[in-house]
This record gives structure tokens, sequence and C-alpha cells, in this order.
């Protein structure tokens, strides 16, 4: 099976290190999205260019938001979603707020300054300090255009309800029981099935490796 591995904000397709050995039966896809433009659509529509057939979508955070743009375009070749952190539904106007905000402070700070602001965002306190460093060593390595077109593309993006609703290929949902931008008791309304990682934040896949490529190897025998 084709996989498609998408990555999170601030990071890029070398999050995905801890995936790729339980993965190496399998024809993996990790794009680097910030070149891609500065919309979901324009992201999904290169990358629909780039791979053939039909393909599983994995998405953490932002990455989620980018496979359920791709399953919006083209559903009869997702062959199944897994949505790492990332909400369904399109932002608030609270959150398109501190979209806002967030990119005033990639203008005025750059990466260094957008990863001091989501560090706590995207892992608990009490997370594994080569993590959290490979995590900052990835971050800090992005340029400042790509993460303002990312922030774009993220504040931008549709409401995906409809799209999980219909979509008859398996979803999943993980999700850290300790992240803050979506709740366990928001997720379980979902219409997809949950797999919630206790004592995670943001990251499931950085900070469970192990149980994160086993919810993803069973969704790709489903």
């Amino acid at each position: 099976m084709k996989v498609l591995l998408l990555h999170a904000l601030p990071l890029d397709e070398r999050m995905w290190e801890p995936q790729l050995a339980a993965l190496s039966d399998h024809d993996v896809l990790a794009p680097r999205l910030y070149p891609l433009g500065n919309s979901m659509e324009a992201w999904a529509d290169a990358i629909l260019d780039r791979i053939d057939g039909p393909f599983l979508a994995c998405g953490a955070s932002m990455g989620g938001y980018c496979a359920l743009a791709l399953a919006r375009k083209a559903p009869d070749r997702v062959a199944g979603l897994l949505l790492a952190g990332a909400r369904i539904e399109d932002d608030s106007p609270e959150r398109r707020a501190g979209r806002a905000a967030t990119i005033e402070l990639i203008r005025s700070g750059g990466a260094e300054a957008l990863w001091e602001d989501m560090r706590p965002k995207l892992f608990p306190a009490d997370a594994a300090i080569g993590v959290v460093e490979r995590a900052r060593e990835i971050a800090l390595e992005q340029e400042p255009d790509g993460l303002l077109a990312a922030v774009e593309a993220i504040r931008d993006r549709p409401d995906s309800r409809d799209v999980v609703a219909r979509q008859d290929t398996p979803v999943v949902v993980a999700l850290g029981d300790q992240d803050p931008f979506l709740s366990v008791e928001e997720a379980e309304a979902y219409p997809a099935r949950l797999e919630v990682f206790e004592q995670t934040g943001h990251l499931p896949s950085l900070q469970q490796p192990d149980r994160f490529n086993r919810v993803l190897l069973d969704l790709l025998e489903d």
C-alpha cells in the first residue's frame, strides 16, 4: 500500500523518522508541505500530481488538514485516514485571531520565536528530552516564508466534517490526552475511531512511536 505521511507545523517530513522502519514493506511518500503553496487545496493538488493510485493518508495536525483536503478532492483514492491531533472543523473566529497573532510572531521572530511559542503546546513538560530536542532541531531549520504560508493554509482551510462523515473507508483519530488543541471529549463526537494516547501531547507519533506505529499498521491491514 502507498502511505502518505504529512507533517505538522513547525516541523517537516523528518518528524516521521520513527515510523519509517515500521513501514518498510510499504511505498512511503513524505513530502515537505511548505513549498507547495499557501492553501490546503494547493497542497492537495500538488500531492495528487506526485502519487498514483490509492493511498492511505496519515497527517499530524497541519498534515491532518492536508489529508482531509485530499479526501475532499479524491475520496475514491483515499484508502484510509489517520488524523493525529487534527480537528475536522474549520477555525472559529477566536482561532483565526490566534492565527493572526502567530503570523505576526513569525514575521518578528522567525522560526525560533514560533518554536518557543509552540513547544509547550506540542509536548507536555515531562516529554523525553531527546524527542523535544530533535523536534526543536527540525523546527529551527524552517524558512519563515514557508511557515507563514502554512499558517495561512491552516487558517483558511474549509470545514471538513462533511468529508469525514461521507468517507466510506476507515478513519482513525490518534489523540494525546494532554493535547491542548483538541480534547478527548470533542474527538469522541467525530465519526471516526478514536485512539487515545495517555500522558501524551499534540504529537503522539513522536512521543509514543511504537504504539502509533501499531495503530498505523492496523489501519493499513484494515
